[in-house]
């Protein structure tokens, strides 16, 4: 059944609600925090790139190491509206668009948020996949804007693994979750499609590696 109206916005409150509760009883630790921390209090805007499986706890890791504003990408699928409403009532802003379908619309649209001078968040193997395989849009986005690209992951080993395609994964309430943070990745506005595609791979390896060492540190196996 498609959601609409009153409906819509009442799943997307209780949602805010169940993932803002679930976040509170949470077990937190940050691996690997400095540098994100340092840059969101400098005031320097970046590139939040996470994996679309883990990313429902992004949001609440992205407020304790001290961010506020944020624009992200959301898909223009009918799921993309509630995901948008949900995040509102983080205080998060949405552009709609996606690494697919209305690509160009979404690249714009973060672009023009990019040069105003504010933090994006991407899931960049979104909003259908294939899982953990990322998409060039990320790329060009950090390329054309001059923002650096910070990847993230998480895991908790007391969690839901739904059997979607991203393998999405929901912490139980009361579990321990680690947050795995990287460095920040520059991509050179001069770099030729060779240089472009390296660094792809090299971001695209980089968050696998974060997922991997999340799992790890949580006692979680992972493929």
């Amino acid at each position: 059944m498609r959601l609409e109206g009153r409906s819509l916005r009442l799943a997307a409150r209780l949602a805010a609600l169940l993932i803002k509760g679930t976040a509170l009883t949470l077990r937190w630790e940050e691996v690997g925090d400095t540098q994100v921390r340092q840059r969101i209090a400098a005031g320097k805007p970046f590139i939040l790139a996470f994996w679309h499986g883990r990313g429902v706890m992004i949001t609440e890791a992205y407020r304790r190491v001290g961010g506020r504003d944020i624009h992200v990408l959301i898909s223009e699928h009918r799921d993309g509206e509630l995901i948008a409403m949900t995040l509102a009532y983080w205080g998060y802003s949405a552009v709609r668009g996606s690494t697919r379908r209305a690509a160009v619309k979404g690249s714009r649209g973060m672009l023009k948020v990019a040069l105003s001078g504010r933090t994006l968040a991407i899931t960049p193997d979104g909003p259908r996949g294939p899982r953990e395989v990322l998409q060039k849009g990320v790329i060009d986005l950090a390329r054309i804007s001059g923002l650096p690209i910070i990847p993230v992951s998480y895991s908790a080993r007391r969690a839901k693994r739904f059997s979607s395609w991203d393998g999405f994964l929901l912490p139980y309430p009361g579990s321990r979750i680690v947050v795995t943070w990287g460095e920040a990745m520059e991509i050179p506005r001069d770099a030729d499609p060779v240089a472009q595609a390296a660094l792809q791979q090299q971001l695209e390896t980089t968050m696998i590696d974060l997922r991997r060492q999340a799992d790890h540190l949580v006692g979680r196996q992972y493929d």
